[in-house]
């Protein structure tokens, strides 16, 4: 019997345009309404902490998920501006029943979303979103009278001591000293803006801060973790100056870096790195790290000549982390940035504390960031975004599926083609990694091209 697709939840919470369903003045408290009766299954007086990223809209949104859960019963702290992994720290470590997000993570600032960690830091399992997903719908259908939202302040008492709190854990994840480290930071206008500042300062180390200056409608704009190009092109223009660069995305959930030469070093090299550090450690468990189908062939190859077998799983944090954990694995990511080290106390992907792992590793090795990842040969890699009107099953697709196996025919084990529908926007994503450019090129061409055809908007 097929299971129920869900339509509110994707790989990252609920997503979509700010006013628009699901994310209206009314659908958002439904949704704290359902998440309270959620909770309260569980437990008689649950508490909830609520947390914002930087967007015009999610003050508003905070406000009408706080009433939602409020008019069940369920009470509601609020950390302010804080990043993703941030709410997932606090609730575990502070006995939260949940923490929820307001973030559309790396989407323009015209998106939004929802996203809720239990309370031991893991995002909601798909089963149990379901069932919230299903109440919502049920609500909709009865909504109550109307409530007019009572404004909440961005920070309630306490929050800054829930930050600080934060902070503090995070600092402790490094065992040496970073001050010798001159670093440039790219806040993406987001969450980040709200700590990496005091982290930095907490840490010793000598940073400066660019793209840190948010007005609710700048995050992520040609900044950020999604446009590292920006970064290193900083950082490449000031020779000498800088030992490496650092980018967070609008959630800081993910973080990608440059050399001191301006040199772009992704998830991929980041996995590299760090499982290498961690097997000298004896902390790799399993010799054996988890990462997803968008990770480079070359990520392989270099961590098949040390020893490490990589395995790999859905594209999606939370599917890498499902995966550490039926595993055993210690380290996991995706290309993107979300790096997973679960030998310590994260529960997900953290810009944040991947910036200060990368740094101390830097700094017990003694050696740049360029070195560490200097053997890493990337298969070259292209990736198409097809704006799609519907997400039919690509096997569904004949024309589709011919343009796929004719690429995997004519890359014949030397290269690899992944098309997959994006988790969060109405987009096909077409990844062709080959041995030569033009052949990637052409291959990546047709198959977007036949979905543009059978399924473009």
């Amino acid at each position: 019997m097929s299971q129920p697709t869900r339509q509110l939840f994707g790989t990252d919470g609920i997503r979509g345009v700010a006013g628009e369903f699901p994310l209206t003045p009314e659908s958002v408290y439904v949704i704290g309404r359902a998440l309270g009766h959620d909770l309260l299954r569980a437990a008689a007086k649950p508490r909830v902490l609520m947390g914002q990223d930087t967007r015009q809209s999610s003050a508003w949104i905070a406000d009408r998920v706080a009433l939602g859960l409020a008019s069940v019963g369920v009470q509601v702290e609020s950390a302010g501006v804080i990043t993703t992994p941030g709410v997932a720290y606090l609730a575990r470590a502070h006995a939260f029943a949940a923490g929820v997000v307001v973030s559309a993570s790396h989407n323009p600032w015209t998106d939004n979303g929802i996203k809720v960690f239990s309370g031991d830091g893991y995002k909601l399992p798909d089963a149990r979103e379901m069932a919230i997903e299903q109440e919502i719908f049920s609500l909709l259908q009865n909504l109550p009278p109307e409530v007019e939202p009572q404004p909440m302040p961005p920070s309630l008492p306490g929050a800054s001591q829930l930050r600080e709190a934060y902070i503090r854990w995070l600092a402790g994840n490094v065992s040496t000293s970073l001050s010798r480290y001159r670093i440039l930071v790219d806040c993406a206008h987001g969450a980040a803006t709200a700590e990496a500042p005091e982290l930095f300062r907490a840490c010793g180390i000598p940073a400066t801060f660019v793209h840190a200056a948010p007005d609710g409608k700048n995050i992520n704009e040609a900044c950020g973790a999604l446009h590292p190009e920006a970064l290193a092109r900083l950082v490449a223009e000031q020779p000498g100056r800088f030992d490496l660069g650092v980018t967070f995305d609008g959630d800081a959930d993910r973080a990608l870096f440059c050399d001191g030469e301006g040199r772009i070093v992704n998830g991929d090299a980041v996995m590299l790195l760090a499982g290498r550090d961690m097997q000298a450690r004896g902390a790799l468990a399993g010799n054996t790290i988890v990462a997803t189908t968008m990770s480079n062939m070359g990520l392989e190859v270099a961590l098949r000549r040390s020893g490490i077998s990589l395995i790999r799983a859905n594209v999606g944090d939370k599917y890498v982390l499902e995966t550490m954990q039926k595993t055993g694995a210690t380290l996991g990511g995706e290309q993107s940035g979300h790096i997973l080290f679960r030998d310590g106390d994260a529960t997900t992907g953290d810009g944040l504390l991947t910036a200060l792992r990368v740094l101390d590793i830097m700094a017990r090795t003694d050696r740049p960031l360029a070195d560490l990842v200097r053997d890493l040969k990337v298969f070259p890699q292209t990736i198409q975004n097809v704006r799609v009107r519907e997400k039919l099953p690509l096997t569904q697709v004949p024309e589709i599926q011919r343009a796929i196996e004719k690429a995997e025919q004519e890359l014949d084990g030397n290269g690899r083609v992944v098309v997959r529908y994006s988790g969060t926007e109405a987009l096909a994503r077409v990844m062709v990694e080959a041995e030569s450019e033009e052949r990637m090129r052409a291959l990546a061409e047709d198959i977007a091209s036949a979905i543009r055809t059978c399924l473009g908007a």
